[in-house]
């Protein structure tokens, strides 16, 4: 696990990516399916929690992985995230539909290339912007580890970028 601020939360559920993918292994031996998702999950709203509920159905147990602050700062600027990896992380962890974190320290571009090579997921959820499965900048390692992909819907109006820009003004 992460090393952690001294608080209060419950960081059980958050793994490093190589717990991930010892936790991941035990649990396919054990007859589980799963799913991964990731994002950045700055500012978690209800828009979030539509898909994190939408990909658990996809399996039984979820993987979430998150951009390191690092990460998002390379490809949003230096004024995000507005919340640190360790509170992105553990607010994640604390939802019922999660059942495992992962804060991924790379490239934007390749976090879901780590988490999708880490846990080996039967599915793999990304979010309709994205386009189909084929599209997504993920699919080709998608492919090499046997995931499908499944989109799901936006069924509300909440975006990140929209609520920052709602708080701005």
């Amino acid at each position: 696990m992460t090393n952690f601020i001294k608080t209060n939360w419950r960081t059980e559920k958050i793994l490093t990516l190589e717990e991930a993918e010892k936790k991941a292994a035990e649990l396919k031996e054990q007859g589980s399916s799963t799913v991964t998702v990731n994002g950045a999950f700055d500012l978690l709203h209800a828009g979030h929690l539509d898909q994190l509920e939408e990909a658990k159905k996809q399996g039984d147990v979820l993987f979430v992985g998150i951009n390191s602050d690092k990460s998002i700062q390379g490809y949003k600027g230096k004024d995000r995230p507005f919340i640190t990896e360790q509170a992105r992380a553990a607010i994640l962890a604390a939802l019922i539909c999660v059942d495992y974190v992962v804060i991924i320290d790379s490239e934007a571009k390749e976090v879901q290339n780590y988490l999708l090579r880490a846990v080996k997921p039967g599915t793999h959820v990304n979010g309709a912007e994205y386009g189909k499965p084929e599209e997504w900048i993920e699919y080709p390692v998608m492919q090499e580890v046997g995931a499908n992909g499944y989109t799901v819907e936006k069924i509300n109006d909440f975006s990140t970028t929209d609520i920052i820009k709602k708080i701005r003004a």
